[in-house]
């Protein structure tokens, strides 16, 4: 891959518990996706499940078996890069688990939600991940976040300073928060002059409505495109050179103060 990508974003309703359902949806978004010369295709989180968390442990699966398995064999199968989240079972706990696998089905990049969202009652049945690593691909160095996650900016900070270009944001955002989403995606990327792409579902689930507005943004805050509150495959070419142009012209990483920031213990 050069620094040129052609992203797809799978703004899809997902079927409650049901991944047989939802796993035939995600092939036809896959198929259009290809056809469309994607590099990349972003599903939303927990794609396969969505927030059946009271049956975690029947969806959750062992990294690289399940449908984690599946999700690399459709990688390998379509010729395409996979971003989603799904229910992990690891040690005797659950995660909620986004990976980033690359077109010959090999996970590059996993990540752990660090931010368990109380308003959807995560943290009664989930563990909550402890690292962050930026992880690189062909083009670049990228790394991976979910929903909740764009509400804390320390998080999108290390990302930037740990090198990463370009963010990868899988969401089940409720629309009634809807103007947060639309707000903090451009703050996020402008303040750390990064490309984010953010899947966020539609549809309603469990009395929730979810407000999709999927959308990649530049490190200007410019949005390439945004989706609205519909089923729908979104695509964006986009040249990741711009994050060396854009931090060359605003050197805010040159220009920080950590030696000041130290001192104020920020933890």
């Amino acid at each position: 891959m050069s620094n040129h990508l052609t992203l797809a974003l799978a703004q899809i309703d997902l079927a409650l518990g049901d991944a047989t359902r939802n796993l035939n949806t995600v092939r036809t978004y896959l198929a259009h996706a290809r056809a469309r010369g994607a590099d990349v295709i972003v599903l939303p989180e927990l794609w396969s499940s969505a927030y059946d968390l009271e049956h975690a442990t029947m969806h959750a699966s062992v990294l690289d078996q399940g449908m984690f398995a599946t999700l690399a064999d459709l990688a390998r199968e379509y010729r395409i890069a996979m971003v989603g989240s799904l229910l992990e079972a690891r040690n005797g706990k659950i995660y909620n688990t986004a990976t980033f696998h690359n077109a010959r089905g090999n996970r590059v990049g996993t990540y752990r939600k660090l931010h368990l969202v109380p308003m959807l009652d995560e943290d009664k049945y989930l563990a909550a991940g402890d690292d962050a690593e930026v992880f690189e691909v062909p083009f670049g160095k990228c790394a991976l976040a979910i929903c909740y996650d764009l509400r804390f900016p320390e998080l999108w900070r290390h990302y930037a300073l740990s090198g990463a270009r370009l963010v990868f944001l899988p969401a089940e955002w409720p629309q009634k928060r809807i103007a947060h989403w639309r707000a903090l995606l451009p703050a996020r990327a402008i303040e750390n002059q990064i490309f984010i792409v953010a899947c966020n579902r539609v549809g309603t689930s469990k009395g929730e409505t979810f407000g999709g507005n999927s959308m990649v943004v530049d490190p200007w805050g410019e949005i390439i495109v945004q989706g609205d509150e519909q089923e729908g495959l979104l695509i964006a070419q986009i040249d990741l050179d711009v994050v060396d142009k854009v931090r060359a012209r605003v050197p805010v990483f040159r220009d920080r103060r950590a030696e000041v920031y130290a001192r104020w213990n920020i933890t």
